[in-house]
Order: C-alpha cells, then sequence, then structure tokens
C-alpha cells in the first residue's frame, strides 16, 4: 500500500463567509496541490472539505497520514467519529454532530485507506501548513473580490 501525507488547511473569511481550502498530497517526494472554495461556509468546513478533497484525488487504497492544524478535524477523526456513527450522529449530549454531511462524506472517501491524523501548530513555520494556509486563503480572498 502506498503511503501518502496529506496536508491540508481551510480558511473562513467571516464565520460564516467566503471561504477555501488548500491541500498538499506527497508520494515519494512528489508534491500535488489542491485548492478550492466555498461561497457562504465555516473554517471548520473548510478544514474538513481540504481533507475530503484530498482523499477523493487518491486512486488506490493508501496508507494516509493526514497532517492538520485543525484539532476539530484531528480529534473529529482520532476521537469522536466513532461514537458519533454509533450514536446516530449525535454528540455524546445527544445534540446533532455539525457539519454531519461533511463527516458523512468524510467516511464515504476515507473508506478504503489506512487513516492516521495528526495535529500540528497552525502559523508555526511548518512549511507544507503555512503553503496550504495560503492555497486556501487565496482562494477565500479571489471568491470575495478581494
Amino acid at each position: 500500500m502506498k503511503e501518502i501525507n496529506l496536508y491540508s488547511d481551510g480558511s473562513s473569511l467571516g464565520n460564516p463567509g467566503p471561504g477555501g481550502w488548500g491541500t498538499i498530497l506527497e508520494y515519494k517526494g512528489k508534491e500535488k496541490e489542491l485548492s478550492g472554495a466555498c461561497e457562504n461556509t465555516t473554517n471548520n468546513q473548510m478544514e474538513l472539505k481540504g481533507v475530503i478533497e484530498g482523499l477523493k484525488a487518491l486512486k488506490e487504497p493508501c496508507v494516509v497520514n493526514i497532517i492538520s492544524d485543525s484539532t476539530y478535524v484531528v480529534k473529529g477523526i482520532n476521537e469522536w467519529l466513532n461514537s458519533w456513527i454509533k450514536n446516530n450522529w449525535k454528540t455524546a449530549s445527544k445534540k446533532p454532530v455539525k457539519n454531519v454531511e461533511l463527516w458523512q462524506e468524510y467516511v464515504e472517501v476515507s473508506s478504503m485507506h489506512k487513516i492516521n491524523a495528526t495535529w500540528v501548530k497552525g502559523h508555526a513555520g511548518h512549511e507544507h501548513n503555512e503553503r496550504c494556509d495560503i492555497l486556501a486563503r487565496s482562494q477565500a480572498e479571489n471568491l470575495k473580490g478581494e
């Protein structure tokens, strides 16, 4: 199984507001950048969308190391997702899970892969995280017309 590093970040100008996501797929030193935008979205939605779109770009089952500065995404994958599914998309306090459609899409696109999610501190000089931030922010700014 190929081992891929998936770096991802999201941005929202306003929360909600115009947003963007940026993702870098890295395999054996080769990199592919992906990015996109949504008109009325939140930062958390864009953080998760970047991961989803990166996974969609993979054409075969892989070991995927997701590296993100989003505690929402990393904790969602590592800590919360299994209980959300078991509790029919409700939190431990019985509230509906936020962004459930995106989480369901994540479950679908991640199912063929072995996922490892790792948190990195944002805006701390991590090369790939900084690049993803630039990709995400520029998509959001383009949409806003800045």
